[in-house]
């Protein structure tokens, strides 16, 4: 089995411009490919998770990625799937995220030695000139066109700015500017990205005036769509899952995977995990308590491969000791309490919701507590707002916040 077939029996090909020559690109090792990103947060998320595992699995077939970060593109802002004007960015942010992408992908990418590599688009989009660009590339695009791609039609609706209108000239430019310097000739993305891919096709096409049919023959006009499930699992937790520790703590991540639904984790796993095939095909049989196993499996290993196997032991052990499994309880998040968080000596359960992160305000934390009712500490239903923890007890014995069924946090002083 190529690694084009691994891919189709993963369920992660869609629709693709030439299948043929996708295969044999992909298959042989001759695919130089680009999946771009947009700088608009300081790390990563579940919704690129896809696209990165994705990369190493091409890579690891002797293909060599791009990762195009969106450093100019980021300065206007994608429109697709969005129903508000995305918030402009300063050019300082954008270039720190930027910085803090390279070094997540630097997990998932090899780019050492050439055999990747990450280019920012702000390098030719910046110092583009308005009138000179109007003329090269403008001819080439139909407004009418345009109009009805399906990036657009949401945005119609509300109203689309001319500022994000740009946006598909200014992707499709990107993959003509790869083609010319890198010898890119393939790109990938997700659904809502096709019609912007489509573009960038055609005006390398057009650009060297080959007719449709030479055009199929040329590996640059070759794109790849990602399944549509995995784009809409990307975006269910978009902006909610990091890949960045400091705003998703392994235990979280682990646990976000592990909660999956019955019916989405085989194909969780045969998406994003690197099990070989005929295991996850054994698993189809799979139903009952066999199912918590597999999202165990799933859990362990996309927290392993964002966060290394010690990380993943250690949350593994977290969630088997709060779910009755066995494990050790000193790897469960855990907030530490100092004097300053105490008034006369005592805290309540409110300002603990809160101190955890359980909760983003204390009048959200009141509503847990009150009106949702899922707040236990240690195992007892906590309904009174103003029930309170001493800071002596505290540094005696930690006590296990549990809001609802899954969330679990240690308090201690």
């Amino acid at each position: 089995m190529g690694i084009y077939e691994e891919l189709q029996a993963r369920g992660l090909i869609a629709q693709v411009t030439d299948e043929e020559k996708i295969r044999d690109l992909v298959n042989n090792g001759k695919a130089t490919f680009y999946i771009g990103f947009d700088p608009t947060a300081d790390s990563l998320h579940v919704g690129h998770f896809m696209a990165l595992c994705l990369m190493k699995r091409l890579q690891m077939a002797g293909n060599k990625p791009i990762a195009l970060i969106g450093g100019g593109t980021g300065m206007i802002g994608d429109p697709s799937g969005k129903s508000d004007m995305r918030k402009m960015l300063t050019p300082e942010t954008i270039q720190h995220n930027c910085e803090c992408f390279k070094k997540q992908m630097s997990r998932f990418i090899d780019f050492s030695e050439g055999k990747a590599l990450m280019v920012n688009n702000a390098d030719w989009i910046l110092d583009l000139n308005y009138i000179e660009l109007l003329r090269e590339v403008g001819p080439y695009f139909s407004v009418n066109n345009m109009l009805r791609a399906e990036c657009y039609k949401q945005r119609m609706e509300k109203g689309l700015s001319f500022l994000e209108f740009n946006y598909m000239i200014l992707q499709s430019y990107d993959f003509y500017v790869l083609y010319n310097k890198y010898g890119c000739n393939l790109q990938f993305g997700g659904d809502d990205q096709w019609s912007n891919m489509l573009g960038g096709r055609e005006l390398i096409r057009k650009k060297l005036g080959l007719e449709e049919a030479d055009a199929k023959a040329q590996a640059m006009t070759i794109t790849l769509l990602l399944n549509s499930e995995g784009k809409k699992m990307g975006k269910t937790v978009s902006g909610a899952v990091w890949l960045d520790p400091e705003k998703t703590s392994p235990y979280d991540f682990y646990q976000y995977w592990r909660n999956v639904g019955d019916a989405d984790v085989l194909k969780c796993i045969r998406m994003l995990t690197f099990l070989p095939l005929e295991e996850i095909d054994a698993m189809d049989k799979w139903e009952g308590a066999q199912l918590n196993k597999a999202k165990e499996i799933l859990a362990y290993e996309l927290t392993k491969l964002v966060h290394g196997e010690e990380e993943a032991e250690k949350a593994q052990s977290a969630a088997r000791a709060l779910f009755g499994g066995g494990g050790d309880t000193a790897n469960m998040p855990t907030t530490k309490l100092t004097d300053d968080d105490f008034t006369d000596g005592k805290i309540n359960i409110v300002e603990i919701l809160v101190k955890t992160g359980i909760s983003p305000s204390m009048g959200k934390a009141v509503k847990l507590v009150k009106t949702d009712k899922c707040i236990s500490v240690d195992g007892e239903k906590v309904l009174d707002t103003y029930a309170s923890y001493t800071k002596e007890s505290l540094a005696e014995k930690a006590i296990i916040v549990k809001s609802g069924k899954k969330t679990f946090h240690k308090v201690e002083a």
